[in-house]
């Protein structure tokens, strides 16, 4: 009986043994699940954030992109028009030197004559190499001229919100005139654009715009 005893003990205790490492390895199998299921959880949560990380770096990206592409395209249209201008300046200065060489060669070759051929020079018969309708004709032009010089100045004034006493540029007012190109006088005279609210002038005598 006492074996028996011992024998039964000891299998409740392996019994009790086993229960209690079942119940351990139990608590253990749900601390593990529970860790996996928190895993999974930031796992998520991290790839989330990377999609939103990578959506966003995208966008910024995207947006820069399309920043510096405006940037470039207004920096190429600044060039562009820095080029008109600079060929329509040069066209300005060419027209400015060959009326500043045609005064200086006319005074040049008055410096040069008689005193006969000056004062003939200086007041012309009808007769001589130019007529009253040729003198006519280019005064007629060069009128035209100082119109076109005005009604180009009060546009740029209207376009450009100035006021009466705002002086414009020869280039300023190119985009205004005909062709583009500021006019010369036939006389060889010399422009003066002169104020918004004062009208263009000639260096040449009696080269005026009807009062």
């Amino acid at each position: 009986m006492t074996l028996k005893r011992w024998v039964l003990w000891l299998c409740i205790a392996a019994l009790l043994a086993g229960e209690f490492f079942l119940f351990s390895a139990n608590r253990q199998k749900d601390a593990a699940l529970v860790q996996a299921r928190e895993a999974q959880q930031e796992a998520a949560l991290l790839r989330a954030q990377l999609d939103q990380l990578k959506n966003s770096s995208v966008a910024t990206l995207s947006a820069e992109n399309a920043r510096l592409r405006a940037e470039n395209q207004n920096l190429t249209q600044k060039f562009s028009r820095l080029q008109n201008e600079n060929r329509q300046l040069h066209k300005v200065n060419q027209q400015m030197s060959q009326q500043l060489q045609t005064t200086s060669d006319a005074g040049q070759q008055q410096r040069q004559m008689p005193a006969e051929e000056q004062q003939a020079v200086t007041a012309p018969e009808p007769s001589t190499e130019q007529p009253a309708a040729v003198a006519a004709a280019q005064i007629n032009t060069c009128i035209n001229n100082l119109r076109e010089i005005d009604a180009a100045k009060q546009q740029w004034a209207l376009e450009n919100d100035k006021t009466a006493d705002a002086i414009p540029t020869a280039l300023e007012l190119l985009p205004y005139l005909p062709d583009g190109i500021f006019p010369m006088c036939p006389s060889g005279g010399i422009y003066m654009i002169n104020a918004v609210g004062v009208p263009p002038t000639c260096s040449i005598p009696g080269h005026a715009l009807p009062q």
